[in-house]
């Protein structure tokens, strides 16, 4: 029997996976808790994929899949929302579907600290969260748009490819534009999101010097922004902010970035005891001293400032790692395994310290 895309679709949200993957000349897969899983007892043809891929798209979607040989976009099936990207592989159509969630949980539901609230709140500056793909860092800036479209007024723009998570309107008008669909280019929603009187701006991804540029003149000209990057931790953000730049203007973007920017917050996820897995973050905040470092260009000196920031609401990866160890819910093994320094998480887990755990 053959597959059916509704069908496909509906065992993920069963399953409350995350993707699903269907390529030629192997079964069905799901992946859950970032484990993959068999749905289907038959392999995938590559008439099957093909077919399933014009199951997903509009006939205008198709044609420009053919032309590009590759194409993201988003359908709503049984009243959930799935984020496709469609592409070629061994000359065959290949496809991966993720569940977008409309459920937006809390930052306690999702093991974030409250500092996070707070820093949406502020009237102005750059909130950057950070991570590898399928880190969750979607996730966290619906939480923190949920928490101030709840407590505060005002316009909240969003530039997204594609729209992740829906939010209605609550004390904020919200307004979501997705690209391709709501606006013809990042580039042409940004030039526009300064003439829609916002107070935030939610920026998908900064991709390019362009987006950059945006975000720093937003941010100066009294707007909260909020976007992502693809890097690890807090160091590397600054660094490929940089890399975005040509060398001239390097000393220029440190002191836009020394006084513009309010956070980094970078996320892993890591397995959780009994299953699932938890969000592990790193969290610098431009404080005086991180501000200095910054304008002076010493990125390098920041791990050490957070390490020793806990009461200004700072922390390093390995110090969450050692609470979250501490307090049941990942296995020591496995946090050695994640941290950034296992022999210093060692140390502090077997009350010697750490060079990494200044308090």
């Amino acid at each position: 029997m053959a597959y059916q895309l509704e069908a496909l679709l509906a065992e993920v949200v069963r399953h409350d996976a995350s993707d699903l993957y269907l390529t030629a000349e192997a079964k069905p897969m799901i992946a859950v808790h970032g484990q993959l899983t068999a749905i289907g007892e038959l392999p995938l043809t590559p008439e099957d994929t093909v077919r399933l891929a014009q199951e997903a798209m509009t006939s205008e979607q198709w044609d420009e899949f053919r032309h590009r040989r590759d194409l993201n976009f988003a359908i709503k099936v049984a009243g959930h929302r799935f984020r496709f990207n469609a592409y070629y592989q061994r000359s065959t159509v290949a496809m991966v579907a993720r569940l977008i969630r409309q459920d937006i949980r809390s930052f306690e539901e999702l093991g974030l600290p409250q500092v996070l609230a707070d820093l949406v709140m502020s009237p102005r500056g750059i909130i950057l969260v950070t991570g590898a793909t399928g880190t969750g860092k979607s996730t966290t800036l619906a939480t923190m748009i949920d928490w101030r479209n709840r407590n505060s007024s005002g316009h909240i723009v969003t530039i997204e490819d594609p729209i992740e998570f829906t939010h209605e309107h609550k004390g904020c008008v919200v307004s979501q534009r997705e690209v391709g669909i709501d606006t013809e280019s990042f580039h042409e929603a940004l030039r526009s999101a300064l003439r829609q009187a916002p107070q935030v701006i939610l920026i998908g991804e900064i991709r390019d010097t362009e987006t950059a540029m945006f975000a720093l003149h937003a941010s100066e000209t009294g707007h909260l922004v909020l976007s992502t990057l693809h890097t690890n931790n807090a160091n590397q953000t600054l660094e490929r902010l940089l890399n975005l730049f040509p060398k001239e203007l390097e000393r220029q973007l440190l002191t836009q970035l020394s006084l513009n920017l309010r956070a980094i917050v970078s996320q892993r996820l890591v397995p959780r005891i009994g299953g699932g897995r938890v969000v592990v973050v790193e969290i610098l905040l431009n404080t005086p001293r991180v501000q200095e470092l910054i304008a002076q260009g010493d990125v390098e000196e920041l791990k050490g400032v957070m390490a020793k920031s806990v009461k200004d609401g700072m922390q390093t990866f390995d110090m969450h790692l050692y609470e979250l160890v501490k307090a049941g819910i990942v296995e020591e093994e496995v946090a050695l395994r994640y941290a950034d320094s296992a022999n210093d998480l060692k140390l502090r887990l077997r009350g010697i310290g750490g060079s990494g755990f200044g308090r």
